[in-house]
């Protein structure tokens, strides 16, 4: 009986979550209580995550303690506070009245006579396109792969280090996806679905779940793709930089997914990485000093 249900939930359980936290979260903004149903749908998810997780992982072997738990927790708790901070600022210095509901008349070139679902495919199609170069940025400048090195850092992947990004990493991301944004006039309720799908397409590609993504994979950012991004063999890790969709992956020659063979277990970058949190934030700034530590020289050609 276990064999069948989790071949069922092989090729349903990714879809089927993703639907489950977008439809309760657009129910939320029907009843104007967009942050308690979004919370509901995204807690539900991640226990389903890590009950799957347990009844049918991918690598067994990422079923091991990596001893590292406080700090996945804690770069996820300061990385939302950074979003909501910035939500805050932002009210603060005004930007928020760039962002209007979509109700609100604009000069922008934004089609807010569009129906809200191809306006939020368009905002989606736009957001990704700076957060695949965001991305494709900090693998290939050295300065800024110092931050996401934090992320690239860990032994395995599962549902709690979804959010293991560095503080600055998070705040130089949405501040690059959310201008373009701006400057075409997107309203509130397109950044609002982004934020939301965005959420739930992070929790889903980093789970530690045996699914199966099929034709999935040729446009969202699946777990069978974000599973290549981690490898530590360059030719494999320095792919698949979508955040949400793999369109600019395509467009720009960096889509990778050999679904032929098994993606690498073992993952993680070259370089040491401390495991305390607070060793991790100052990391980008010591960098030397902790491969002193106990790490080989940091190189280029090995900074995955």
């Amino acid at each position: 009986m276990k064999t069948i249900i989790a071949k069922i939930l092989c090729y349903t359980a990714w879809p089927a979550l993703l639907a489950f936290g977008l439809v309760l979260s657009g129910i939320g903004m029907v009843l104007g209580k967009p942050l308690l149903f979004f919370n509901i749908a995204y807690f539900t998810v991640i226990t389903a995550i890590l009950l799957l997780e347990r009844f049918m992982p991918f690598e067994y072997q990422w079923q091991e303690h990596d001893h590292e738990t406080p700090a996945h927790l804690l770069h996820t708790l300061s990385s939302k506070g950074t979003v909501q901070g910035l939500l805050l600022f932002g009210g603060i210095i005004g930007l928020t009245e760039l962002i209007t509901p979509v109700s609100v008349p604009s000069a922008s070139i934004w089609p807010r006579e569009w129906p809200m679902f191809l306006q939020v495919i368009l905002g989606l199609i736009s957001a990704e396109f700076m957060l695949y170069w965001a991305h494709r940025l900090a693998h290939e400048h050295d300065l800024i792969w110092r931050f996401h090195a934090v992320h690239h850092s860990v032994k395995k992947l599962w549902v709690i280090n979804t959010g293991r990004f560095h503080f600055l990493e998070s705040t130089f991301k949405i501040v690059f996806a959310l201008s373009l944004l701006v400057v075409l006039g997107a309203p509130f309720e397109v950044v609002q679905w982004i934020s939301v799908f965005t959420a739930f397409i992070g929790l889903l590609t980093h789970c530690n779940i045996d699914v199966k993504t099929g034709f999935l994979s040729y446009i969202f950012n699946t777990p069978n793709l974000h599973r290549w991004h981690h490898s530590m063999d360059l030719r494999e890790g320095n792919k698949n930089y979508g955040e949400n969709l793999v369109l600019w992956d395509m467009l720009f020659g960096t889509y990778f997914n050999e679904h032929w063979r098994r993606p690498p277990a073992e993952i993680g970058i070259h370089d040491y990485m401390p495991p305390r949190f607070l060793d991790q934030i100052l990391y980008p700034f010591r960098r030397a000093h902790y491969q002193e530590m106990g790490g080989d020289p940091a190189r280029k050609e090995s900074s995955l």
